[in-house]
């Protein structure tokens, strides 16, 4: 277990509300994933810097995210030559960016570990090696098998949707 806590946070809110707690934004997503119809985006940079996005299945576990993307993606291709990335997502009360660096999971434990999660929340997932594969996934996820990314979180931002709103910027040491 991780259990990311911010070494430093910045008020960002213009509005005289107080910063927002890490914990509002991870609690949010450790109860919600891989349950609730969430939608993920991964942002990553192509080879020429140009910015690349696409939906990703993605979920936390043990205070990491993790998602997946088939090996011919352009997201993976882009991750294995540049692993810099920023995930965002609509939450329950809150829209978040998570930023920091992405790798691909070859640890064979935690692959079978996350196939479970994943087959949880609805996908039926197998872990096959250090890859998943599953009956569908989204047509973003490419074919299968599909590599399994965790990201090393640097920083995160939140805005609350809704009381006690806010604005706020979180650093982390990372690993």
């Amino acid at each position: 277990m991780t259990d990311y806590e911010p070494t430093s946070t910045r008020n960002l809110d213009r509005y005289g509300n107080g910063p927002l707690p890490w914990s509002r934004a991870r609690d949010v997503l450790t109860a919600d994933t891989p349950a609730a119809d969430l939608t993920f985006f991964v942002a990553t940079v192509r080879p020429d810097g140009r910015p690349h996005s696409a939906g990703v299945g993605a979920v936390w576990v043990d205070d990491v995210l993790y998602f997946v993307g088939g090996p011919g993606t352009r997201r993976s291709r882009n991750l294995a030559a540049n692993p810099a990335c920023s995930i965002s997502v609509r939450l329950r009360g809150i829209d978040l960016v998570l930023e920091g660096d992405a790798h691909r999971v070859t640890d064979l434990d935690v692959v079978a570990r996350l196939a479970e999660v994943y087959r949880s929340g609805g996908w039926p997932a197998t872990a096959e090696g250090d890859a998943l594969t599953a009956p569908f996934s989204a047509p973003s996820a490419g074919p299968p098998p599909w590599h399994l990314y965790r990201l090393t979180l640097r920083r995160a931002v939140g805005v609350a949707t809704e009381e006690p709103h806010g604005a706020t910027c979180w650093e982390f040491a990372g690993d």
